[in-house]
């Protein structure tokens, strides 16, 4: 081997080791509590600084804080169990495969946060509507854009709803978001007054007395709203039966 390529090959063996190292450390400053936490499905329902079905976990940091070795033992327990009550209508699914070591971990690391979004009282962005003609010439109105702009192809998140729905809802709510032998029509629900908050906690803790599971852990906040949006479409008859029209066509 010639100098030149020694050399060049020395260098890379430093710099892989160098990143290698960069890694090591970054991992290093990650509480045990909080990779615990992500390896669960509590990034499911909860976000650090937001809410998402369940209160953001800042603003359990500010509920609890200096609260004591008994307050922690309650929120161990409380997430071992579920239940519902304190933040809401919507319970908090039973954690009961893990154990109380890594519960209390990851407790731990949500107490531990203080950051200026806890508690936030600050005032919602107005949310833009978009108006439509649907098949039957009604003007309606969506809280997310359903095609794309100058187009009759639908976006990319609606598509991305209709695949998600029509791979793992349609057995039970029915192909095309029509109603189904075992679950109901989600059109129905939509038009009557379910939000999207709603229609997010129910998917992601589920309705163990209907026989409904719970998608957290396997969807995120992101695969839901898509699926929503395709459903609500579908329920502003904005979208027909089958394949939307997309830029993939």
């Amino acid at each position: 081997m010639s100098t030149i390529a020694m050399r060049r090959t020395m260098t890379t063996m430093v710099l892989v080791l160098l990143a290698l190292a960069t890694s090591a450390t970054v991992a290093a400053k990650v509480p045990t509590g909080e990779v615990k936490a992500k390896a669960s499905n509590c990034f499911s329902c909860h976000a650090i600084s937001k809410k998402v079905v369940g209160p953001s976990f800042e603003s359990v940091a500010k509920r609890y804080a200096g609260k004591g070795e008994k307050t922690l033992k309650m929120l161990v327990h409380k997430v071992k169990v579920g239940g519902a009550g304190n933040w809401g209508k919507v319970p908090m699914a039973p954690h009961p495969t893990l154990s109380d070591a890594d519960i209390t971990s990851m407790v731990k690391w949500v107490l531990s946060l203080k950051g200026a979004s806890a508690g936030s009282t600050a005032s919602a962005k107005p949310v833009k509507q978009y108006k439509y003609k649907n098949a039957d010439g009604k003007l309606v109105e969506a809280d997310f854009a359903v095609f794309q702009p100058g187009t009759k192809f639908v976006t990319k998140k609606v598509f991305r709803g209709f695949e998600l729905y029509n791979s793992y809802c349609f057995r039970c709510h029915g192909g095309d978001a029509v109603g189904g032998e075992y679950a109901p029509d989600l059109r129905h629900s939509l038009a009557g007054g379910m939000t999207f908050q709603t229609f997010l906690g129910t998917a992601m803790v589920g309705r163990a007395a209907k026989g409904m599971p719970s998608w957290a852990g396997f969807f995120e906040e992101k695969d839901i709203r898509a699926i929503y949006d395709y459903v609500k479409a579908r329920q502003l008859n904005l979208v027909g039966i089958g394949r939307p029209p997309s830029a993939q066509d």
